[in-house]
């Protein structure tokens, strides 16, 4: 991957943030997208059933390998938006994009096979 340069800005003239970045700058490099992520592993068995932390520790293995596949490493990351079918404590992935966005859902779908 080509070298980034990456600036994570918070104006005094907006509240200060806790936990995230208000603006995240990105020149240079190579942008990838990746699609979500869930705690499944390379076999398809679900990781963590009923546990929100075995469940997000795979999703971040996954996201890992991901980033990695593409050349990249887990510092490289600008943004991410987390979905999070409960309401559970930011902590857990609190340091790993400093511009990101969590929702709640009632609900998160494995994958789809599409047939281009």
């Amino acid at each position: 991957m080509t070298k980034s340069t990456k600036e994570f800005l918070n104006p005094k003239t907006l509240m200060a943030p806790a936990g995230y970045t208000h603006i995240a700058r990105a020149s240079g490099g190579t942008t990838i997208y990746i699609a979500g992520q869930v705690s499944s592993d390379e076999a398809g068995k679900l990781i963590g059933e009923n546990n929100f932390e075995a469940q997000a520790e795979q999703v971040f293995r996954n996201l890992k390998i991901a980033v990695e596949a593409a050349g990249g490493t887990m510092a490289d990351l600008v943004k991410m938006n987390v979905y999070l079918v409960a309401e559970v404590a930011r902590t857990t992935y609190r340091n790993s994009a400093r511009s990101a966005i969590a929702m709640s859902t009632s609900r998160i779908r494995r994958p789809l096979r599409w047939s281009w």
